[in-house]
């Protein structure tokens, strides 16, 4: 079932208190999945039941997204900030050094969380932060015309949209290249979760500068990449495979920018080959 705990997190203004959502399901070694930008926890349902059978899956959703509120008036959404919350998170709920998995900013932050020695390996999903400047801008362009669009569209046409195939392309074509296995109702719930996630324009902005430029070594990392995804394109990730020469580069034939809807128990191996 989904819970919330709050914790302290230092900021300049002293310390501050962050409320995370999340929900744990599983057994085995601790597994921390982490959503990309706009998104919610949800987004790794696909994927879940089967990462329970062999690990202990928590599932968050970021602050400012999902259910979880925005940061408080001290914290900014900056990458150091949301690696402190998370260490803090993973503390306060006895989680020791879980394996990390991430999609797009998620990626990001579990590739972050490795780079301090924070985790037992990572495994990164089409991550943030290997991009050139053209190849930002066109990101965030995308990114910006699919928030405005989910906060204009009345919650009736997001419904009717979502009960055909082709209206669910219409949707979510951007990050998945099977929109059709999305099921109507998590397309209606992630589009209102874009539409109101409070943290949005401050992560977004906060990311304009941000690339990830540090090797990791001591730790299995493990980088995949959709064939398909046109948000963030795969040749980033043969930059990202420059960047941490050790790392595992994998390709995902057929996905798109958030593989675990378009090939479940690929994604599902690949997380669980990397944090073996």
């Amino acid at each position: 079932m989904p819970a919330t705990v709050s914790f302290e997190v230092p900021s300049p203004l002293g310390p501050q208190t962050v409320t995370v959502s999340y929900e744990r399901t599983g057994v085995g070694e601790p597994l921390l999945l982490l959503h990309g930008i706009g998104h919610h926890r949800q987004a790794w349902d696909p994927v879940v039941h089967i990462l329970a059978a062999e690990r202990d899956v928590v599932a968050v959703d970021l602050p400012g997204f999902g259910a979880s509120p925005a940061l408080p008036g001290g914290l900014t959404y900056d990458l150091s900030t949301t690696s402190a919350v998370f260490a803090a998170f993973c503390e306060t709920i006895g989680l020791d050094r879980p394996h990390v998995a991430g999609n797009s900013l998620g990626g990001l932050l579990a590739l972050e969380l490795g780079r301090e020695k924070l985790v037992r390996s990572v495994t990164a999903l089409s991550p943030a932060g290997f991009w050139n400047e053209t190849e930002r801008r066109y990101a965030f362009g995308i990114l910006h015309t699919m928030r405005g669009i989910s906060k204009r569209m009345p919650l009736p046409l997001v419904e009717g949209l979502s009960r055909s195939a082709a209206g669910r392309a219409a949707l979510t074509s951007t990050i998945y290249a099977r929109p059709g296995r999305r099921s109507p109702e998590a397309v209606v719930a992630e589009t209102l979760a874009l539409a109101g996630a409070t943290g949005f324009d401050d992560t977004l902005r906060a990311g304009g500068d941000v690339l990830f430029t540090d090797d990791i070594p001591e730790i299995p990392v493990t980088v995949a990449w959709g064939t398909r995804d046109w948000l963030l394109v795969r040749r980033q990730g043969i930059r990202a495979k420059r960047v941490i020469p050790g790392a595992r580069l994998i390709r995902l034939p057929g996905c798109g920018h958030c593989p675990m809807n378009d090939d479940p128990a690929l994604v599902s191996r690949v997380i669980l080959d990397g944090s073996r």
